[in-house]
């Protein structure tokens, strides 16, 4: 892990992969009808590095990442200290046909969270890895110690 200046440390591959597995929902970014769309899913990584989520069969999500190159973000912050961390991978996603493949997938603790049939896999296997945390600099103000408080911010966004 290397510094890429005060508080904000570059994490490598091994440990962002570490992070992912720590979290139950990530950020799946892909291309629909060529505009970015971003989706939040509940995930599993399966085996050392290769992420699976579960979708609708003919779901805009499904459709979108046929073979695609998407990114894939996890993160988890903690507004009261200013810390945290940002992981995404970057690879192509894949629909699992193979029978034997896809109840094996079915097996992993990857329950879907919304109501409907969830039996179609996506696997996207990274070819990036990369992250980002954010620490607490010694001497640094923390929430409420300076600056708009984190909701103040939130609403000042919300209007803009």
């Amino acid at each position: 892990m290397r510094r890429e200046s005060d508080g904000l440390q570059i994490l490598g591959p091994r440990e962002c992969l570490d992070l992912m597995r720590s979290v139950p929902i990530g950020r799946i970014v892909f291309t629909d009808r060529a505009l970015p769309a971003i989706q939040p899913v509940n995930f599993v990584l399966d085996g050392d590095d290769s992420v699976v989520i579960r979708t609708m069969p003919g779901s805009k999500l499904a459709a979108a990442t046929r073979g695609a190159i998407v990114a894939f973000e996890a993160d988890q912050f903690d507004a009261a200290t200013r810390t945290g961390w940002s992981v995404t991978l970057i690879g192509p996603a894949r629909a699992v046909t193979a029978p034997a493949e896809r109840a094996r997938l079915a097996r992993l603790p990857l329950s879907p969270w919304s109501p409907g049939s969830r039996d179609h896999f996506i696997r996207v296997v990274p070819r990036q890895v990369t992250g980002r945390r954010v620490t607490r600099v010694p001497g640094a103000a923390a929430a409420g110690d300076g600056g708009p408080p984190v909701r103040a911010a939130a609403r000042l966004q919300e209007g803009s």
